[in-house]
C-alpha cells in the first residue's frame, strides 16, 4: 500500500472511570453505486480492509468531551450518543487511530463517527443497532453506510436503511488517488436533484446489477453496476482520468471501475480468486506516475467491530 496517514491522540486516564470500549470500523473505496431512486438519495457501500480504530473512555463528570483536534465530527458524535442514551452527566475522552486518507471519499469521517458512536454505547454496556448508529451519524453529516453488516443500500442523507444486500464478494480493489480533496459536508449542501433525477433509470439499472451480483456472488455483475454508476456521475463530479482508468482496467482483467461519488478516488474491481491484485497495483503505479497514492485492498463486510 502506498500513501495514507495515521492519526492518534492520547491522554492519561483519570479517576472515576465508568467504562471504556474500543472498536474498529472500515473505510470504503468510494461507493459501488450512488444516486437517486424515486426522489430519495442513496448509496451502496463498498467497505475495504482499512480501518479506523476508536476508543472512548467515560468518566463521572458533566458532559465534557475531549478528543483529537482533527476529529471534531467524532467528538460531536460522542456528545450526540451520550445525549441519546440520557447520560449527559458523563465526561468522555476520545482516541482515534486511522490510516484512512481524508477528503478522498474513503469514508474517513464516517468510520470515525460510527466508531465514536459504537464505542460510547459499548462503554455503557449498550450495543446500538446499525440503524440507530446510522441515524446518529447522519445527524453529524451525510454518512456512508459502513455501520451495516455486509454490503448495504443506505440513504446517506436521512439515515434510512433500504436494504442489506448480502455479504461482500471475494474482491480485490486497486484504489487510485490522482490528488485533490472534496469536503463532503460542503459537497452535500448543494442541491443536485436536477442533475441526478434524469439519471434515475441508470441508477436503478446499476442497483439491480449490484443486487444480483451480491446475491449470486457474481463480481462481474457488481462491476457492471458500479461502472454504470461511475459513468452516470461524470456530470456531477467529473473524474478526468475515468476513461483512461477504465481502459486500463479492461486490459488488466478488472470486472469494472467504481468511484468516490463525492470524493476523488477511483477503484478497479478485481476477482479475488485470481490473485492478480499485486500485479495490477504495480502496473498502475507504472502507467499512472502522476498519482498521489495507490492502494491494494480487499472488499470486506461493513460493521462496528469491538476489539
Amino acid at each position: 500500500m502506498q500513501g495514507g496517514q495515521h492519526r492518534s491522540e492520547a491522554a492519561p486516564r483519570g479517576p472515576g472511570l465508568v467504562g471504556t470500549a474500543t472498536v474498529r470500523v472500515p473505510g470504503t473505496c468510494g461507493e459501488l453505486v450512488q444516486g437517486m431512486l424515486d426522489g430519495s438519495h442513496f448509496l451502496i457501500t463498498c467497505p475495504i480492509d482499512l480501518y479506523s480504530t476508536v476508543r472512548v473512555d467515560l468518566y463521572l463528570g458533566k458532559g465534557e468531551v475531549e478528543g483529537p483536534q482533527d476529529c471534531p465530527k467524532a467528538i460531536r458524535a460522542v456528545r450526540l450518543t451520550l445525549s441519546y442514551l440520557l447520560r449527559e452527566d458523563l465526561d468522555a475522552r476520545l482516541y482515534v487511530r486511522s490510516p484512512i486518507p481524508r477528503g478522498k471519499g474513503m469514508a474517513s469521517s464516517t468510520a470515525d463517527v460510527a466508531g465514536a458512536i459504537g464505542a460510547t454505547a459499548l462503554a455503557l454496556g449498550r450495543q446500538l443497532s446499525p440503524l440507530e448508529v446510522g441515524r446518529l451519524a447522519v445527524a453529524v453529516e451525510p454518512s456512508d453506510g459502513v455501520m451495516f453488516p455486509g454490503i448495504a443500500l443506505f440513504d446517506h442523507r436521512e439515515g434510512r436503511l433500504q436494504e442489506v444486500l448480502g455479504p461482500p464478494p471475494f474482491a480485490e480493489l486497486v484504489v487510485l488517488d490522482f490528488g485533490g480533496t472534496v469536503d463532503t459536508l460542503e459537497f452535500n449542501k448543494i442541491d443536485r436533484r436536477s442533475l441526478l433525477q434524469p439519471s434515475e433509470p441508470r441508477f436503478r439499472e446499476a442497483v439491480n446489477y449490484v443486487r444480483r451480483g451480491i446475491q449470486m456472488s457474481d463480481l462481474a455483475l457488481v462491476g457492471k453496476g458500479a461502472t454504470i454508476s461511475a459513468l452516470a456521475h461524470q456530470s456531477i463530479l467529473h473524474k478526468p482520468q475515468l476513461a483512461e482508468v477504465q481502459e486500463f482496467g479492461k486490459a488488466m482483467g478488472a470486472v469494472g471501475v467504481n468511484v468516490a461519488h463525492s470524493g476523488t478516488i477511483l477503484g478497479l474491481l478485481l476477482d479475488g480468486r485470481l490473485g492478480v491484485g499485486d500485479r495490477v497495483y504495480k502496473e498502475a503505479l507504472r502507467v499512472f506516475p502522476q498519482m498521489e497514492a495507490a492502494y491494494l485492498l480487499r472488499m470486506v463486510s461493513g460493521g462496528i467491530f469491538p476489539i
